[in-house]
C-alpha cells in the first residue's frame, strides 16, 4: 500500500538516523532510537516506516505517555500528510478517539495498548509497536513493553518493537530487547543562555515565577514557557497575570493534563502574528509537545509526582526537585526555532546536585492495577516477564493482597470471574470493584458518577484552609453544575467537571446503566466498597478524629457536619502514619454498613487481662478489619477463658501479684530446702517454676476471681499445699518443721529463706543447758544458730553449740555482761537454768 505524500520538512535532525533505523528493523525485530527533544522522531519516524516491506501494509501503534501528546502527534502527522485526523493517522485516548477504516498509524495512550493486548494477544494486523518518550518510564510503558516482548517471543516473532527516547540509557534498553541495535540522532538546538536566579527560602514559588515573568515580558522578546509544579500553582499565577498584564498582544495560556481539550490546543498552537504567548505548564511540556514560538523558558525547578506508600496503602502527590534530565529538556524548549534563554529558579551549585533521572514509576506507585493486568495475562510471578526494572516484591505482594480482598484474585492468586469483570473496566481495581458492587444493589448510577469524580482531579477549587472534604458536594456539582456551590471560598473547576461528567456517561454506557441519579446519601456506602480499609469511626472524645479499619488514625482539619458523623468512608488522605489528614470522604450509615458488609464483619468474644484496670475484661466485639463497630461486656464469660486471662495477667505482672504472706513464703522455702537434699522426691516451687505452672497448681483455686483485688483474698497456702501429696505434707512437718523447741520451752520459728540451711534466731540465755545443736531433715542437717543478745542483736553464729560454750562463751559473756548487767550471765552455761526473763547476777 502506497502512503500519501509527506509535506513535512526533510531537514529535521531525525532524518540522519533513519537509514540506520530502517536497516535495523529490516534485519531485526527490535530497535532503539535515541534523539533529543525537537529532533522530529515522534512525527517523522512512524510516517517514514509506513512503506517498509516488513510492515506489509500492517498498522503501526505508537504509544504516548499523555492524552494531550497523543492527540498533538496525530494532528501534526495528519497535517504533514495534508489529511484530517482519522484518515491515515488517527488516535485513541481515554474517552476520545478518531480512527477510520483506512487508518494505519494509531497514536494511543499507554493504557489503551494494555487493553488491546488483553483482548488480542497476537495484535492481529499490527506490524510495529512504537514506545515513544520511553524515558518518562511510566508504569504503563514498562508493562506494555513487558507484555509486547512476551507476545513477540511466544505468538508473534515477526512483530517489530521500537523504543524511542530523548534521554535514556539506550544500552540497557537494547539489552532487554535481545541486544537490539541502536540508532541515534544528535538533534538540533539553537544556543540557549542559562541564568540562575535562586529564590529566598521564604518566598513561594508562584511569587518568584510571577516576578520573573513580569521582568522578561518587559525586557525580552518572544513567547514564554514557564514550568510550575502543578495545576494549583498554575491557576494562581494565571489569575494574577490576568489581573496584572494589560498588554492586549499577550496571550496567557495554562497547560496541564486536567484542562479541556480546546484549552490545551490553545496553549500549544502558535501565537497569531504580532502576538506573544505566556504558557504556564507542568512537566507535560517537557518533551512530547512542541510549542511554537517559545524562546524564553522560566523553570521553577519543581515537579509534582505521585508516590505510593505500601505500608499505608495510600498515595500522595509529592513536590520534588526536577532531575537533571528534566531540567535539560525544559531548557531545550527555548532553543527549538531560534537562540533563546532559560531562567532557572535555583543556584548553579544546586544544579550540580540534581538527580540524573527520575525514579521509574513502577518503583514508587500503586501496583494494584499492574497486578490485576498480570493476573488477567495469566502471570502471577513477575519474574516470568522481562522488565527494565521489576516491580518491587513487597509492593507487588501487597497489591495482590488487596486484589484478593476485593475478590479479584482467589486464594491461589488466580484471577476470578469478578476480577475479569474488574479488568474490563478502565478504572483502578478499587473503583471498578465499587461500581460492580453498587450495580448489584441497584446503585450503579451514583457509583459511575463517583468513579468518574475520583479518577479526575478534584473539581472543587477552594482556599487552602477551606478544608471542604465532603464528596457529596462534588456529586451535587456534577449533577447541577456550579450553582451547587455558593460559598465564597469555593468554586467549581468547570473543565474538570465536564471531563468527569463525560467519563461518567461513558461508564454508564459501558455498564448499560440508565441516566437517572440515585440519592447522594448513598455515597458513603458506595465509597466503602472501594475503600473497605478506610472505613472510619469517630473517636468518642473528638469531633474531628477517626479510627480507620486499617488501624490508622485520620482527622479533619476543622469541625464540619461531615466530621460529626459517627461513620465515614474516606477516598483521599495523606500517608502520615500516626494521624493522616482527610481530604475527601462521605458519611456512612451504620445500618447500611452492617448489612452490606455482613460477609466480612467478624464478631469475636474475647476474654483478656486488662493491665490498666488490673482485671479480666470480657467483651463481645463486632469488627470490620481492625475497626470495632460495637463493643459490649460479656455478662457470663466462659470460666476457663476467665481463668486463662487471669493467669496471663499474673504472668504479665509477676508472681508477686499473688497474696504472699510469711506463712506462704516459709512454706515455699521449706519445700525448696528439702528439694535441695532430695530433688527426686520434692517439687520445684521456685518463683520461676510456680509462674510457669500456674495452670497446674493455681487454676483450680481461681473460680470466681476476675481482678487483682479479688485475688488478694485467695488462700495461697492452701493452693500451694495442693502441690504436695498427703504423705509429702506429713513429711514436710516432720522433716522441715516451722519451729524448734529450745530449753526454756519456747517454740522458735526457723528461718528457711535466709540461706541453704535453716536459721534458728534465739537469745543466748534461752539456750543455757543445751549441749547439742538442734537438727532438721530427720537429724541430717544441724541448723545455723544465730545467738542473740537480750536486745535481739546477733552476737554469734554457729552450727556447733557445744563448741561455742567451750570456746567463745567467756568472751561473749564478758561483753554482754558489761552491756546488760541486770541479766543473768552464769559462769557454767551447761548447768545453768535457761531463762526468758531478766535475772540479777548472784
Amino acid at each position: 500500500m502506497h502512503s500519501p505524500a509527506r509535506m513535512y520538512h526533510a531537514d529535521l535532525p531525525i532524518h540522519a538516523a533513519l537509514p540506520a533505523l530502517k536497516a535495523a528493523l529490516s534485519s531485526c525485530t527490535s530497535a532503539v532510537i535515541q534523539a533529543p527533544p525537537g529532533a522530529g522522531k515522534t512525527t517523522v519516524v512512524p510516517l517514514e516506516l509506513l512503506d517498509e516491506p516488513w510492515l506489509a501494509g500492517g498498522k503501526i501503534l505508537m504509544l504516548e505517555p499523555r492524552r494531550l501528546a497523543a492527540r498533538a502527534a496525530a494532528y501534526r502527522m495528519a497535517d504533514s500528510l495534508g489529511q484530517s485526523v482519522g484518515e491515515t493517522v488517527g488516535y485513541r485516548v481515554r474517552l476520545d478517539s478518531s480512527v477510520g477504516p483506512r487508518t494505519r498509524i494509531e497514536v494511543v495512550t499507554e493504557g489503551i495498548l494494555t487493553r488491546r493486548l488483553q483482548h488480542d494477544q497476537a495484535l492481529e494486523g499490527v506490524g510495529l509497536v512504537i514506545f515513544d518518550e520511553f524515558h518518562e518510564r511510566s508504569i504503563h510503558a514498562d508493562l506494555g513493553l513487558a507484555l509486547a516482548l512476551d507476545v513477540q517471543q511466544v505468538l508473534r516473532p515477526d512483530l517489530r518493537l521500537l523504543v524511542m527516547s530523548a534521554t535514556l540509557d539506550g544500552e540497557r534498553v537494547a539489552a532487554l530487547m535481545d541486544n537490539a541495535p541502536i540508532a541515534s540522532s544528535e538533534g538540533r538546538l539553537f544556543a540557549v543562555a542559562t541564568t540562575y536566579l535562586p529564590r529566598k527560602s521564604a518566598a513561594r514559588i508562584e511569587e518568584v515565577v510571577l516576578s520573573q515573568i513580569h521582568r522578561v515580558i518587559r525586557d525580552e522578546s518572544g513567547s514564554v514557557l514557564a514550568f510550575l509544579p502543578g495545576a494549583g500553582e498554575i491557576a494562581r499565577v494565571h489569575e494574577e497575570l490576568r489581573r496584572s498584564v494589560t498588554d492586549p498582544h499577550i496571550i496567557i495560556a495554562p497547560l496541564h493534563g486536567s484542562l479541556a481539550r480546546d484549552e490545551q490546543d490553545r496553549a500549544i498552537m502558535p501565537a497569531p502574528g504580532g502576538m506573544r504567548k505566556i504558557v504556564l505548564a507542568t512537566s507535560i511540556a517537557e518533551t512530547s509537545l512542541t510549542i511554537d514560538g517559545v524562546r524564553i523558558v522560566i523553570d521553577s525547578g519543581l515537579m509534582r509526582v505521585p508516590r505510593f506508600d505500601p505500608r499505608s496503602g495510600m498515595g500522595r502527590l509529592e513536590t520534588l526537585r526536577v532531575t537533571k534530565a528534566s531540567a535539560d529538556q525544559r531548557r531545550g524548549r527555548a532553543g527549538r526555532t531560534e537562540p533563546g534563554i532559560c531562567h532557572r529558579m535555583w543556584t548553579e551549585a544546586d544544579n550540580a546536585m540534581l538527580e540524573p533521572f527520575a525514579l521509574p514509576e513502577i518503583l514508587c506507585t500503586d501496583l494494584a492495577p499492574l497486578a490485576l493486568e498480570l493476573a488477567a495475562w495469566g502471570v502471577g510471578d513477575t519474574s516470568s516477564l522481562r522488565w527494565l526494572d521489576p516491580p518491587p516484591a513487597g509492593a507487588f505482594a501487597q497489591a495482590r493482597e488487596l486484589l484478593h480482598e476485593l475478590g479479584a484474585l482467589d486464594a491461589h492468586g488466580t484471577i476470578t470471574p469478578h476480577g475479569r469483570r474488574i479488568s474490563e473496566l478502565s478504572l483502578h481495581p478499587r473503583l471498578a470493584h465499587m461500581v460492580l458492587k453498587a450495580k448489584a444493589i441497584g446503585r450503579s448510577g451514583i457509583a459511575c458518577d463517583m468513579a468518574a469524580l475520583l479518577e479526575e482531579r478534584d473539581i472543587v477549587r477552594q482556599d487552602r484552609d477551606a478544608g471542604e472534604c465532603d464528596l457529596r458536594i462534588r456529586l451535587d456539582a456534577l449533577h447541577q453544575g456550579a450553582r451547587a456551590v455558593s460559598r465564597s471560598d469555593m468554586s467549581i473547576d468547570r473543565a474538570a467537571c465536564d471531563r468527569a461528567r463525560q467519563a461518567a456517561v461513558a461508564l454508564r454506557k459501558q455498564l448499560h446503566v440508565r441516566a437517572e441519579h440515585e440519592h447522594i446519601d448513598d455515597a458513603g456506602l458506595i465509597l466503602a466498597f472501594a475503600y473497605p480499609d478506610r472505613i472510619g469511626k469517630r473517636r468518642a472524645d473528638s469531633q474531628t478524629h477517626f479510627l480507620l479499619s486499617n488501624d490508622r488514625g485520620a482527622h479533619f482539619t476543622r469541625v464540619t457536619p461531615l466530621s460529626m458523623n459517627d461513620y465515614i468512608a474516606v477516598a483521599d488522605l495523606d500517608d502520615r502514619e500516626g494521624n493522616a489528614r482527610i481530604f475527601l470522604a462521605a458519611p456512612l450509615d451504620e445500618r447500611d454498613l452492617l448489612k452490606q458488609f455482613a460477609d466480612v464483619i467478624a464478631t469475636d468474644e474475647f476474654v483478656a487481662w486488662d493491665p490498666r484496670r488490673r482485671a479480666v475484661a470480657a467483651r463481645r466485639q463486632t469488627r470490620i478489619e481492625k475497626l470495632v463497630i460495637s463493643d459490649e461486656q460479656l455478662r457470663e464469660p466462659p470460666r476457663d477463658k476467665v481463668i486463662a486471662a487471669l493467669i496471663d495477667g499474673i504472668r504479665q505482672e509477676g508472681i508477686a501479684m499473688l497474696p504472699w504472706d510469711d506463712e506462704a513464703r516459709t512454706w515455699q522455702a521449706r519445700v525448696m530446702f528439702l528439694r535441695s537434699l532430695d530433688a527426686g522426691n520434692w517439687p520445684d516451687v521456685s518463683d520461676e517454676r510456680l509462674l510457669a505452672t500456674l495452670e497446674d497448681w493455681l487454676a483450680p483455686h481461681l473460680g470466681g476471681i476476675t481482678s487483682r483485688a479479688q485475688l488478694q483474698k485467695l488462700d495461697l497456702c492452701s493452693a500451694l499445699s495442693g502441690m504436695l501429696s498427703w504423705q509429702q505434707r506429713k513429711e514436710l512437718e516432720h522433716l522441715a518443721p516451722t519451729h524448734i523447741k529450745v530449753p526454756t520451752g519456747s517454740h522458735i520459728r526457723l528461718d528457711y529463706a535466709g540461706g541453704p540451711v535453716p536459721i534458728l534466731p534465739v537469745r543466748v540465755q534461752e539456750m543455757f543447758g543445751a549441749t547439742e545443736t538442734p537438727r532438721v531433715a530427720g537429724g541430717r542437717v544441724p541448723v545455723v544458730i544465730h545467738l542473740l543478745s537480750p536486745a535481739y542483736r546477733p552476737v554469734q553464729v554457729t552450727q556447733d553449740l557445744a563448741g561455742f560454750w567451750r570456746t567463745s562463751y567467756e568472751l561473749v559473756k564478758k561483753d554482754l555482761k558489761g552491756r546488760y548487767p541486770k541479766h543473768y550471765w552464769p559462769d557454767d552455761p551447761l548447768h545453768a537454768e535457761p531463762t526468758r526473763r531478766v535475772k540479777r547476777a548472784r
